[in-house]
């Protein structure tokens, strides 16, 4: 019997297909899990069953495979149990999604090496079994090719498993909007979306080709079974329009609406705007308000009546599904008490206020003069997502240390580091100024950045970093430099954190012994270092748990430039003064090498220092719009409090 995964409070199970219940919003069966991790293993999980029961069964199992940064856990998973477990390829035969065009199996950015390093390499599987689309097709056997690759997967009996990641623009493979239900494997022209959200894979959107062969809708639409991952927050849009909105050909995964046999397994964040998760009360009338519930509630209803939190009334309660929280609380007390928990986290001293009551503010007023740590994944975080505090911080006082987890060079292009290298040789003529500029004059789309390339470009990001927080008033002394090992790779792709990574982070809280610590909570980071910087800080943290300074040590998380917390979510806003804002943009323009022509610039054409000026502008106006005290512009903050 043909089965799903199902989320029962925190385990997963199995259950038969058909047993599904779905919201009234919900078209198709997602599952949640609290990171990707988790999912990731469940995932590959079934499909280690599914080819194990093939093998029983003397059949060979028929995978789709999908590519990018998605089912990369999944992959290594398969890996680890065909090492540890046993599990065999040998009965495996594999089709995947889809291919740049023109692209050549040597380089880097091509799906034939990624599958290749991530999963093929590592395992059994006999190479004749192995199917990826050829990017070096041209001409008039492209069309003889695709038909050629529709037949191959037919005459192996069909897809048994199908895995898919999501696109911004809804396209599963490269099938991408205004792609046909009846389309095969076939070229197609790439969204400008995916050429843009594929740039920092290649450095820079002028090197991503503009064509890709693609499996078709249709061919995807024949496997016996369906699983799409989505992680992160910048896939809530498009998962919500894809679960709970019309099929249509502007967004090409609306079509597995109609699949029998799919299940979208998704993380918090890439789920966060389903109904269910992001008005749950318009579900369910009969949900438990517990007090973050009923904030999250009473600034959407804000949001959505365009009133402020103490003009609310009864009647606007009622009329959006919020009657048992009324029954709970009259609409007087509801609005008084959110009014006061926003008002409540508005400070202008982010290391406490001194000799003040501190019952009723974010942060504690003694000591008055705290040590702090702000880790920066990147060279330039620190200003950009939180400049304004980093500034209050020094002013007031307080031992603020920077530490930069990575060196960031991987995000200096080539071009900068040419020129940093020439003006170098003009100054001081050297071999070694003369290799790296022979190194990056001969550098082609399969090669790596050498070593002394890498150690430029991480120079340039340091000189940098020190002129940002010398224009914020911090001594040298204060600004240390980690060059964390897991980010060292030389590729965007980098390695899992290690014992070194961590044993480097608790070396440096050990050393300083803080009372606050901020940190980088941006998990939409569109490459992932961020996530891995958050992770380091909190294994650190949880293995000095024993000593007596971290139990009195706060960790507040910040936001950079993708994404700002919800004003329900906020616990701590810094407001900022026009003159603050200026100072924080010039400290930012200190970091050249990301000023006029970024290159992660994801989804937003803007520099950083507009999209940081106008993210803190706008968390100042939400403030407003809600009927408290107008600034000109706030960072914000969460305090995560360890379990």
């Amino acid at each position: 019997m043909k089965t799903i995964l199902e989320k029962n409070g925190t385990d997963i199970t199995y259950r038969p297909v058909g047993q599904f219940e779905e919201t009234r919003f919900e078209k198709i069966h997602n599952v949640i899990f609290s990171d990707s991790n988790e999912a990731s293993i469940k995932v590959a999980e079934e499909m280690a069953d599914l080819i194990q029961k093939k093998q029983e069964a003397g059949k060979k199992c028929v995978l789709g495979l999908a590519t990018g940064s998605s089912p990369i856990r999944v992959y290594e998973e398969l890996v680890r149990m065909h090492k540890e477990e046993g599990l065999s390829f040998k009965n495996v035969v594999t089709f995947n999604l889809d291919e740049y065009l023109p692209m050549e199996k040597d380089n880097r950015q091509s799906y034939w090496y990624f599958m290749h390093e991530h999963l093929f390499n590592h395992v059994d599987i006999p190479a004749e079994n192995i199917h990826i689309p050829d990017g070096t097709i041209a001409g008039e056997k492209v069309i003889e090719y695709c038909i050629a690759y529709d037949n191959e997967i037919k005459k192996n009996g069909g897809l048994d498993f199908q895995l898919l990641g999501i696109g911004r623009t809804g396209h599963i493979g490269f099938n991408e909007p205004g792609s046909h239900y009846n389309s095969g494997t076939r070229v197609i022209t790439l969204d400008h979306i995916t050429r843009v959200d594929a740039a920092p894979a290649f450095l820079g959107i002028d090197h991503v080709p503009r064509k890709a062969i693609t499996m078709g809708i249709s061919t995807v639409m024949g496997a016996k079974r369906i699983v799409l991952l989505g992680w992160g927050q910048n896939k809530a849009d498009i998962i919500k329009k894809t679960v709970e909105g019309p099929i249509s050909a502007q967004v090409p995964a609306t079509y597995l609406q109609n699949h029998k046999n799919c299940t979208f397994v998704l993380d918090t964040g890439a789920g966060s705007e389903l109904t269910r998760n992001k008005t749950p009360w318009l579900v369910d009338e009969s949900l438990e308000w517990t007090e973050e519930l009923t904030a999250k509630a009473i600034v959407w209803l804000c949001n959505d009546t365009g009133k402020s939190i103490l003009s609310l009334t009864d009647k606007d309660y009622n009329d959006n599904g919020m009657s048992g929280l009324l029954a709970l609380e009259d609409s007087y007390d509801l609005n008084i008490k959110m009014f006061n928990r926003l008002q409540h986290t508005i400070t202008g001293w982010p290391g406490g206020k001194p000799n003040a009551d501190d019952s009723s503010r974010p942060e504690r007023a003694e000591p008055i003069k705290k040590r702090v740590i702000i880790f920066s994944p990147h060279p330039d975080d620190d200003v950009i997502s939180m400049g304004g505090t980093f500034d209050r911080l020094v002013e007031q006082g307080h031992d603020v240390h920077v530490v930069y987890q990575t060196s960031g060079n991987i995000a200096v292009s080539d071009t900068d580091a040419l020129r940093y290298a020439e003006i170098s040789k003009r100054i001081s003529p050297s071999e070694e100024a003369q290799k790296i500029i022979d190194s990056i004059k001969n550098k082609n789309d399969s090669s790596f950045d050498s070593l002394e390339v890498r150690r430029l470009k991480g120079n340039i990001r340091r000189g940098e970093s020190y002129a940002a927080v010398r224009y914020l008033g911090l001594d040298d002394s204060n600004v240390h430099f980690l060059d964390l090992p897991f980010y060292e790779t030389g590729t965007i792709k980098k390695n899992n954190l290690s014992e070194a990574d961590i044993e480097i982070m608790i070396d440096i809280i050990a050393q300083i012994k803080p009372h606050q610590i901020f940190a980088a909570g941006d998990l939409a980071d569109p490459h992932g270092t961020h996530k891995v910087c958050l992770d380091a800080v909190f294994e650190a943290m949880k293995r000095l748990q024993s000593e007596p300074f971290i139990k009195d040590c706060w960790l507040w998380l910040y936001r950079g430039a993708w994404h700002e917390w919800d004003v329900n979510e906020i616990e701590m806003a810094v407001p900022m003064s026009p003159d603050q804002v200026l100072k924080k943009r010039y400290a930012i323009f200190c970091h050249q090498s990301q000023k006029d022509g970024v290159m992660f610039q994801g989804d937003d054409s803007r520099e950083f220092w507009m999209r940081a000026e106008e993210r803190n502008k706008d968390t100042a106006e939400r403030y407003r719009a809600l009927g408290l005290s107008h600034y000109a512009a706030m960072e914000a903050f969460v305090r995560h409090k360890f379990e």
